[in-house]
């Protein structure tokens, strides 16, 4: 049976680039037709409608219309990259496959987008639970109320398997590299630290140094492809409660970056030092950032290092490294000084979020107001 995929966050960066790479990359394996994607404005929907693919009417939150949806264009696979936090945006989706599962009697596949920031020790994570086959699901929902992206997983995980929906999670952290989407091509974390850096004249970095891991947009992308690729070709691999995709391709030094950037800096005449300097407060650097200062601590401080094995199991093979990440800072300064600010409703629901509730609270429900619409089917979608 061929396999219909819905994408959400369609014209985000992460989204966005896994379209381009069924597109372009995988055109013999998923057609045009079997892509279905879920946008939220009009400037997104003009971005993608040269792409062909399908546009579906759907809010996200509304169990009816995703129900609709899924079963009237035999939606099989909802690739979910619109929220890690907000469970209940994926709840109505893996309900609509379920019943899409009941009235066909075939298999449905949920794919959840988690963030790897639940798992460093900062976040509260305990360093022993350091490896993909570790008792990574027991941890997580004993830690659940601790952090906000870890209730959503357990949450999420809970209930596709209560409703006997096939569900992986593939986990990411710091991403780099120029998104393929026609949308938004930028990450937040690493351009905006270079975005700081251009708006300070001048590169800083944080009093503490930290380690996090990387991976490369076209590897992120790949990783995704092995998961639908073993759907596609019906092989079992590990789901539910065993099934954490930890997309860490390389560890980055952040110091290390930082005085790679602050050459580059030195080398285009962008800044006199070529030398990084401390952020004189976290004010400071939230400001240059542009995010509120309650979220550096989560995006921007925290780091650790988790060993994956389950993602090569699959056939996942990352071709980028530390050397090459470090290699392209040039091109990460190019790619701000001609994108921008990354077309991310990220950071302005971040905004948004501190002073309504406690910045716990808020972070598990800044995505509360977001939705999805859509055009016209066939041509775009609106996308979170």
């Amino acid at each position: 049976m061929s396999q219909n995929i819905l994408i959400t966050g369609a014209a985000g960066y992460i989204g966005g680039s896994i379209v381009a790479d069924f597109l372009y990359k995988h055109s013999t394996e998923v057609y045009r037709k079997q892509i279905f994607a879920a946008v939220r404005s009009e400037e997104q929907a003009e971005a993608l409608s040269s792409l062909g693919i399908n546009v579906l009417k759907l809010d996200l939150t509304d169990e009816q219309v995703a129900t609709d949806s899924i079963t009237s264009n035999q939606i099989n696979v909802v690739i979910h990259t619109a929220s890690s936090i907000d469970p209940g945006l994926a709840f109505p989706l893996i309900n609509a496959l379920a019943k899409q599962g009941e009235t066909t009697g075939k298999a449905t596949h949920f794919i959840h987008t988690s963030a790897l920031s639940a798992f460093y020790e900062k976040a509260g994570w305990p360093p022993t639970v350091n490896q993909d086959t570790d008792p990574v699901f027991e941890t997580e929902k004993e830690l659940a109320n601790s952090y906000p992206v870890r209730k959503a997983d357990v949450a999420i995980i809970e209930h596709a398997e209560a409703r006997g929906v096939d569900l992986s999670t593939l986990v990411d952290e710091a991403k780099d590299g120029r998104g393929s989407g026609p949308w938004n091509q930028l990450s937040v974390v690493l351009p905006g630290l270079v975005r700081a850096s251009l708006k300070l004249g001048k590169v800083y970095k944080f009093d503490e140094n930290i380690t996090v891991q990387g991976v490369h947009i076209s590897d992120l992308t790949a990783l995704y492809w092995q998961i639908i690729k073993a759907i596609l070709h019906n092989e079992t691999i590990p789901s539910g409660t065993e099934g954490y995709y930890f997309a860490v391709a390389h560890d980055i030094d952040v110091w290390e970056f930082l005085d790679h950037l602050a050459t580059a800096f030195k080398t285009r005449g962008l800044a006199t030092d070529e030398r990084p300097e401390v952020f004189p407060s976290d004010d400071f650097a939230a400001d240059a950032i542009g995010v509120p200062v309650q979220f550096l601590g989560p995006l921007w401080k925290n780091g650790g290092s988790v060993t994956a094995t389950r993602p090569q199991s699959i056939g996942w093979k990352p071709e980028w490294d530390n050397a090459q990440f470090l290699d392209h800072v040039d091109h990460q300064i190019n790619d701000v000084l001609e994108l921008g600010k990354a077309k991310s409703s990220l950071i302005d629901s971040l905004f948004a979020a501190v002073g309504e509730m406690s910045v716990e609270n808020s972070y598990l429900n800044f995505a509360k107001n977001k939705k999805v619409q859509i055009v016209s089917k066939g041509k775009a979608a609106y996308c979170i």
